[in-house]
């Protein structure tokens, strides 16, 4: 299955009509960049996309038949507009909750914040930025510059700060973060990393960055920095709790609302371990990683929290390749072993396999009572999925994380 667009296309206050439906080669709903294209061809005027409408099919954020707002940035004139059936006020009516890149004055005063901070910084744009992203977790635009490509990227209210938790890890560790050029509310301007993101990274580039990344924490650890979201174990244990008590949990058997309140010593047991609570990047995946053959530069801390960092240990673990998993395990549980003498790192592993889906579980409800209702498709039924693979992971641990102790 793949992804097929359509547009209801609006200039100013004008409703000007609708576009498509079009095929699109990209299957994820939030890359809108190829969606702009078409459109640009189609209209022969500049756009931008700014936020979901409708989606028919497809899951997970990807593939089906997706609805969008689009802004045209002049009328276009003799263009394939249609007068399809639509409600003007789902496209003009405001909500409390939405973002402000999914409104057109919201991208014109955060386009222009960025030029006006780049220029004071010296670093003129020098031509046409593009837009890469654009969902409810963050809108993501290409900026360029005499001096090489920079990204803006802005966040909901329910994200870290990523340049307060940038700028802390590039105080222990220069390389690991992208270079912050400029920064405002919820919003941030980045320097390119060259290289590619480590979806297929080597067993060699998975050990460094971990054996980095730790290190990192590891440093970090004895000051939280302010304002960073507590989830320390007991923490999210009340978190869970609440969560199991609230919408999240519709659908959920109560054989398997009392499995997962079973899970409740592991908690307990992973403090045993030993080893500190840190700033957690929160979605440590090795699509946050990037390279270009050397050691891995960590991006997008929107997760970033302050708690275990087996959660990190984790996520990277899930994401990455079969073939490179048990590599990333060993190396996260080397790594902490040496930064934290006398911690059970492996244990802590396989303890906390199935605490860290109810994390997601929990971070996927603030997701959704931070949305508005057009964009919640992008995470329905999320909470309730992570509590049932959190119930998956006890009654199959994954093989890639047998065998960590010391050796």
């Amino acid at each position: 299955m793949s992804r097929t667009v359509s547009a209801w296309v609006t200039s100013g206050e004008d409703v000007l009509g609708a576009v498509g439906p079009f095929p699109v080669d990209v299957p994820w709903w939030s890359e809108v960049e190829p969606v702009a294209e078409r459109l640009e061809a189609l209209l022969g005027v500049p756009v931008w996309v700014l936020r979901l409408l409708t989606v028919d099919g497809g899951e997970g954020g990807r593939d089906g038949h997706v609805t969008y707002h689009v802004e045209a940035l002049e009328p276009p004139v003799g263009r394939p507009l249609t007068e399809a059936a639509c409600d003007p006020g789902l496209l003009t009516a405001p909500h409390e909750l939405r973002a402000p890149w999914a409104r057109a004055d919201g991208v014109r005063e955060l386009l222009d914040w960025a030029a006006r901070t780049l220029g004071a910084a010296g670093r003129p744009l020098t031509g046409r930025v593009r837009q890469r992203r654009s969902w409810n977790l963050a809108g993501l635009f290409r900026l360029p510059t005499a001096r090489g490509t920079v990204w803006l990227k802005a966040t909901p209210r329910f994200a870290a700060d990523e340049a307060d938790v940038a700028a802390a890890f590039a105080r222990v560790d220069p390389g690991l973060v992208p270079t912050v050029v400029g920064r405002g509310e919820r919003r941030l301007l980045m320097e390119h990393v060259p290289g590619e993101d480590c979806w297929e990274a080597s067993p060699e580039t998975v050990a460094a960055a971990m054996e980095r990344f730790v290190a990192a924490q590891a440093a970090l650890a004895p000051d939280r920095p302010a304002g960073l979201r507590d989830r320390r174990a007991p923490v999210l244990a009340a978190q869970v709790d609440a969560l199991l008590d609230g919408p999240a949990a519709t659908g959920l058997t109560a054989q398997e609302l009392a499995a997962v309140r079973g899970l409740t010593d592991r908690w307990r047991q992973l403090a045993e371990c030993g080893l500190p609570d840190t700033v957690v990047h929160g979605d440590f995946h090795p699509g946050n990683w990037r390279s270009d053959g050397g050691r891995p530069v960590v991006m997008d801390f929107a997760d970033a929290h302050w708690g275990s960092p087996v959660v990190d240990g984790l996520r990277a673990h899930d994401f990455l390749p079969e073939p490179v998993r048990s590599t990333a395990a060993r190396a996260w549980a080397d790594a902490w072993r040496a930064q934290a003498p006398g911690s059970d790192p492996g244990r802590a592993l396989t303890l906390a396999e199935p605490l860290a889906p109810l994390m997601y579980a929990v971070r996927y409800q603030e997701f959704l009572d931070g949305i508005e209702p057009s964009e919640r498709p992008y995470h329905e039924g999320d909470p309730a999925t992570e509590i049932r693979r959190a119930l998956r992971c006890v009654r199959r641990p994954s093989p890639f994380l047998a065998g960590l102790d010391p050796a």
